[in-house]
């Protein structure tokens, strides 16, 4: 199938509206507040405890996980579509990319050191698609329970603090 003009947008709409849904239902009824103008709310959520359930209750962005030395991120600041994997990798899928869910080998030495399969990696889709280069954006998991942020393809990484559920 020859991809023209037209149907990369097609199909770029079609996961736009499909990841939105997907996040969405990820949220579920969950009420939100914001302000304009004055004060900012405090930038502070609960983090899903680390591996082994031994994690901080409460984290800001920029703080240091003690585990894994890395700063942490709120799930709320990560961009719209790696939000809309956490919910496709919490959900089990579908997946857009053929590679999504395979190992991560974490050659670079940047996570903690784990056996082979501990991680597995996920692509962020933002305007790319499957076929050709997938883009530098990529969420890494691990079996313990952490997530892991990278907007420049393995060079570093940030701890996701999840949202409480």
């Amino acid at each position: 199938m020859k991809w023209n003009r037209q149907t990369v947008i097609w199909v770029a709409a079609v996961f736009g509206a499909v990841a939105f849904v997907s996040l969405m239902l990820a949220l579920g009824d969950r009420e939100y507040s914001f302000t304009l103008g004055g004060d900012e709310p405090s930038s502070t959520a609960s983090a899903q405890g680390a591996a082994g359930g031994t994690g901080p209750d409460e984290v800001e962005t920029g703080d240091t996980d003690p585990e894994s030395g890395l700063p942490w991120v709120l799930e709320d600041d990560l961009p719209v579509f790696a939000q809309g994997t956490l919910a496709l990798i919490d959900q089990g899928g579908p997946f857009p990319c053929d590679k999504d869910g395979v190992t991560f080998e974490n050659r670079e030495g940047i996570l903690p050191d784990r056996d082979r399969g501990y991680y597995a990696e996920y692509t962020v889709l933002s305007a790319t698609s499957c076929e050709g280069p997938r883009g530098a954006l990529r969420i890494v998991t691990g079996d313990g329970g952490e997530y892991y942020w990278t907007e420049d393809h393995y060079e570093s990484f940030e701890r996701i603090a999840r949202r409480s559920p």
